[in-house]
């Protein structure tokens, strides 16, 4: 029998169709966005250990939009990623949205959160930043995207990563992270968390968390507020007090229609702002 190594494994790894199944059932209130004027669909990106799955979804005529990173949250790039991406292709932005557990494992197929956190522990920020920085370059290369006006947006596990990527690439113009977490361990996978790179930070990143989060602490986000003040970023950070994690999550039951909607506005002000 052949041995499925870890290139061969990614080289041929596939996207999510629908939702994950940790998140069954979905909830009534899941938003749709149709595909009507777009191009919308799973493409491979070329990596340093062969190619990981994304989804891609860019208005169907013109060229050179402006590109948004969209990062999952710990399921993925499941269906609710996937629509993200659909709305900003509405909005004129090219957006892709990459698989970045794929080497760890699908994390799609897994029935429960306690199955899925051993995959997200074992994936390290080396090569998540590696990965992004692929993903952008296969944005240019598309001849579709404009390296000149790029964002990045995250959710979760994401909006931590937004801020991490921020800090990584100089290219980004502007940066909106939901609920994603302030502080950690140093590890050797997990090197350095948003607050230990506040006070560098160049690029503005506009951060959307929940008051009642029970896994991100209101001190923590006082924490990162007080080390952006020393930062020429001009990042700001935005609490919701009355939502709780994953508020913008319209397939969960934590979905808060009325914060989700405030923070979708304030993104796109925010990315127009600022060059995006």
């Amino acid at each position: 029998m052949k041995e499925i190594t870890r290139r061969n494994f990614i080289a041929t790894a596939t996207l999510a169709t629908g939702f994950a199944l940790a998140v069954q059932p979905v909830s009534a209130k899941v938003i749709t966005t149709d595909t009507k004027g777009l191009v919308a669909g799973e493409v491979k990106i070329p990596v340093q250990d062969g190619e990981i799955p994304a989804y891609r979804a860019q208005p169907a005529t013109g060229k050179n939009f402006p590109i948004v990173l969209v990062i999952h949250e710990i399921f993925g790039v499941h269906e609710h990623i996937q629509d993200v991406a659909r709305r900003f292709a509405k909005l004129g932005y090219l957006a892709i949205a990459p698989e970045l557990f794929i080497r760890q494992g699908d994390v799609s197929k897994l029935s429960s959160v306690n199955e899925i956190r051993p995959v997200v522990a074992k994936v390290p920020d080396a090569q998540v930043l590696s990965d992004l920085d692929a993903t952008v370059a296969w944005a240019v290369n598309s001849g579709k995207g404009n390296v000149n006006r790029l964002g990045i947006t995250g959710f979760c596990w994401g909006g931590r990563i937004t801020w991490l990527y921020a800090a990584h690439n100089p290219k980004v113009k502007a940066g909106v992270a939901w609920y994603g977490r302030l502080v950690g361990d140093a590890t050797e996978l997990t090197p350095k968390h948003p607050v230990d790179i506040a006070s560098t930070l160049k690029v503005p990143v506009l951060g959307l968390y929940g008051g009642k989060d029970t896994g991100i602490t209101l001190d923590t986000v006082e924490q990162m507020r007080d080390r952006l003040k020393s930062s020429s970023s001009k990042s700001e950070i935005i609490v919701y007090p009355n939502a709780p994690h994953a508020f913008f999550a319209d397939y969960r039951p934590s979905y808060r229609e009325k914060e989700a909607d405030d923070g979708w506005k304030r993104l796109q002000t925010w990315f127009k702002q600022h060059g995006v």
